[in-house]
């Protein structure tokens, strides 16, 4: 199976299983006790839960991928609503393929996806209130280009501007 073949593959299953993402944060192990612990192969972080408005910004690398560049995303009722490219690699990505600019939920669930697809590389590292900050994914040590880097920063919770309270999360499935 040719690398493309394979990233493809591990996108469309993402894609497909977006939604189990917060049904297997909600299940995970205790939380590592500092604020950005990698996670252990099958091991998901247990004290986040994917809310159901946020916006966050994305740097997707690595790999021979539709998905590179630097993305400003905002999410509502747990899908992308608006993505911005912030270069010229993420603008392109968002004219030609919209669709696929991903939540984190979805960015997660292609992470859990790829550890059980024996990945060679499937690593996270989660911020103080667990949501993800990195993930690394290689599906084949020797292939070249099947790579997958996120870096997300800027993670904003939506809140109730009216009450000042956080949005509720979405119920786990």
């Amino acid at each position: 199976m040719t690398a493309v073949t394979r990233a493809a593959r591990a996108v469309s299953a993402a894609v497909l299983i977006g939604g189990t993402a917060v049904a297997v944060a909600a299940c995970g192990t205790a939380p590592p006790t500092s604020p950005e612990a990698e996670s252990a192969p099958g091991r998901v972080r247990g004290g986040w839960q994917e809310p159901a408005s946020y916006t966050y910004t994305l740097r997707s690398s690595e790999g021979e991928r539709s998905l590179l560049g630097t993305f400003r995303i905002s999410v509502r009722e747990g899908a992308v609503v608006k993505a911005v490219g912030l270069d010229d690699s993420a603008r392109r990505a968002v004219e030609s393929a919209p669709g696929t600019v991903p939540t984190l939920g979805e960015l997660l669930a292609e992470l859990e996806q790829a550890r059980r697809d024996d990945a060679d590389t499937a690593e996270a590292r989660y911020a103080a209130d667990g949501h993800p900050v990195r993930i690394v994914l290689d599906w084949s040590e020797n292939a070249v280009d099947d790579e997958a880097r996120y870096d997300i920063t800027a993670y904003d919770p939506a809140h109730d501007r009216r009450a000042g309270a956080p949005t509720a999360p979405r119920p786990a499935t």
